[in-house]
């Protein structure tokens, strides 16, 4: 079955974040075609200027694009509204210190957007903003972000589950030992960031996530 998006609508599943850092020496490309191969279910693209020109970042979105047009994967870009809206990107995610939801949607009307919380309020803000989906976390702690908040817990979880409808991204130090926690509190859409980019074998490990995570889907 194809995963390619309906219109402004978050896969459940596996949501992968690429990432050279924490690669083992793969490009992003690279990984990127073994995480699509290996069944990914959304990709999204996150460097900073610290570490690449825009002009790099611009060239791998456009091969990531095409990878993951393809193969019927949405793909999205973090931060960048204009590279994601020159490469043909199928959503845009933007964090708190990021441009505005709100004002992301007028130049990108039809994307996908979503946004990262940390508490009840900011997830209040980002549903009266228009986005598509939230990210919340981080549930556990986590060393793939340098500007990163503390740990929420499942407490911010929980409140999501229970009182919103707006589809969210589970997210935050989440690897294999703890995913099950995570399911258990309903989670639909997960991501793992060094527990999938820093495997080996991505996509051996993508099957691993995928049978924890199918024993919480039946």
């Amino acid at each position: 079955m194809s995963k390619q998006m309906g219109m402004r609508t978050l896969p459940e599943g596996i949501y992968g974040i690429l990432g050279e850092r924490f690669s083992l020496g793969r490009s992003n490309s690279e990984v990127a075609r073994q995480m699509v191969d290996g069944g990914i279910d959304v990709l999204q693209y996150r460097e900073k200027l610290t570490d690449k020109s825009l002009l790099e970042i611009y060239r791998e979105c456009e091969e990531i694009r095409r990878i993951t047009a393809d193969a019927g994967v949405p793909f999205i870009v973090n931060d960048y509204a204009d590279i994601a809206l020159m490469v043909g990107a199928d959503g845009i995610h933007q964090g708190q210190d990021d441009l505005p939801v709100a004002a992301v949607r007028r130049i990108a009307p039809d994307m996908l957007i979503g946004c990262s919380t940390h508490s009840p309020q900011q997830a209040d803000k980002a549903v009266a903003d228009g986005a598509d989906y939230i990210g919340v976390g981080p549930i556990f702690s986590t060393r793939t972000k340098v500007d990163v908040c503390d740990a929420v817990g499942f407490g911010y979880l929980e409140h999501i589950v229970q009182n919103y409808t707006i589809p969210f991204v589970a997210i935050g130090g989440i690897k294999r030992d703890n995913l099950a926690e995570v399911m258990q509190r309903g989670a639909k859409t997960v991501c793992l960031v060094t527990e999938i980019i820093g495997a080996k074998d991505i996509a051996d490990r993508i099957a691993e996530i995928r049978k924890i995570m199918e024993h919480y889907n039946r």
